[in-house]
């Protein structure tokens, strides 16, 4: 969604400041990567805290990158000699990029990002700036092309720059993958569709909606969906489902829901959802494996059934936050339980330092 929201700004308002969170020791709200776009007037979009810095560093980007890209570190604490200009409630330290969108580099960041949205992946490495060095960037394709290199940089440090790797930190460089965002497909189009797409589209998910009634496929129904297809059963392949994508099967019909599931079993999206109950979903995998003429056991490795985390609640709504729940930990290699503490933990926790460092912090919002 930050992403959709900065392209959005930036071609709304041209210009402006595009301020990247590039390296976190410590705890930290968002993690590196993180974007936010000052387009002046006190408009922006994205974040890269969970609030604290936000109005400071949109007050103070034009100035930081007047003249050219800077990056500029933010603390917990600090006394009258540190050099570090600026408290985050959060207990870290971050180093934030800031660069003019209108320098060649921040355009091809930006065309990057809105590519990004379009399905074109890319990876992008910037030589930050720093000790008299200026900001140079090199971004390459999926396939690995250089897309865009600053003039500055030889030959020799593109080739190196093509071998590293996001989510690494390296000295003076800072990487970060622009993937696609997830492509959820809702194969129904009834009333607790709605909310599972309203729920997607806010975490920016590409969402496309099917079904083949026509009198319900409408975009007047689904205004957030950025597809809506009137789709017979038996045409499920022409929706272009891969192996990344979010499948829901939830058309209330049960010859639909079994051809599709037939036909998209041996696509095999990362995720797989059928709506219904397990008597229901039961008996459609049993049909669809003997269609196929596979085993159920295969079949069922590749589908979520019943659909959805076990979050409790009735509704559209509820079943809907499920859904997209477990997608989301599918998509990032998260599902698992739920995140507690433990007393040994607190104990172990506590022995790294007492409240003090955040009693002492002073927040961006109180300086204004």
């Amino acid at each position: 969604m930050e992403r959709r929201q900065i392209v959005t700004l930036s071609n709304q308002a041209p210009g402006g400041v595009l301020i990247t969170l590039v390296r976190v020791e410590g705890s930290s709200y968002r993690r590196t990567g993180a974007m936010l776009l000052a387009a002046g007037g006190g408009r922006h979009a994205g974040t890269i805290s969970g609030g604290c810095l936000e109005s400071e560093v949109i007050r103070r980007a034009g100035w930081i990158a007047r003249e050219r890209a800077a990056v500029e570190r933010y603390a917990t604490a600090f006394d009258d000699t540190a050099d570090i200009p600026f408290g985050l409630g959060c207990g870290g330290t971050v180093d934030l990029l800031f660069e003019s969108v209108a320098a060649p580099e921040g355009e091809a960041l930006l065309t990057a990002i809105a590519d990004s949205l379009q399905g074109c992946e890319s990876t992008v490495v910037s030589f930050l700036p720093g000790d008299g060095r200026t900001l140079r960037r090199v971004i390459f394709n999926s396939s690995g092309e250089v897309i865009f290199a600053s003039p500055e940089l030889s030959q020799h440090k593109i080739d190196c720059a093509r071998g590293l790797q996001s989510g690494t930190e390296y000295e003076g460089r800072f990487v970060a993958k622009l993937e696609a965002p997830q492509r959820l497909f809702v194969i129904g189009c009834g009333d607790d569709a709605k909310p599972l797409v309203e729920m997607a589209a806010l975490l920016g998910w590409i969402v496309i909606v099917a079904d083949g009634r026509a009198n319900l496929a409408t975009n007047a129904r689904f205004p957030r969906a950025d597809q809506v297809v009137v789709l017979p059963s038996e045409d499920a392949a022409n929706l272009g489902i891969g192996a990344r994508d979010a499948v829901i099967l939830m058309s209330h019909s049960y010859e639909q829901d079994r051809s599709m599931l037939a036909a998209l079993l041996p696509v095999a999206p990362r995720y797989l959802g059928l709506l219904g109950s397990r008597h229901r979903s039961s008996i459609l995998v049993a049909e669809a494996a003997a269609m196929l003429g596979r085993s159920v056991e295969s079949c069922c490795d590749r589908i979520f059934a019943p659909v959805g985390m076990d979050l409790g609640g009735d509704g559209p709504e509820a079943i809907a936050l499920a859904i997209v729940a477990e997608v989301q930990a599918i998509a990032t290699g998260r599902i698992g339980g739920s995140r507690r503490l433990s007393a040994a933990e607190i104990a172990t926790q506590i022995e790294l330092g007492g409240s003090s460092k955040y009693l002492q912090v002073q927040c961006a919002m109180d300086t204004q």
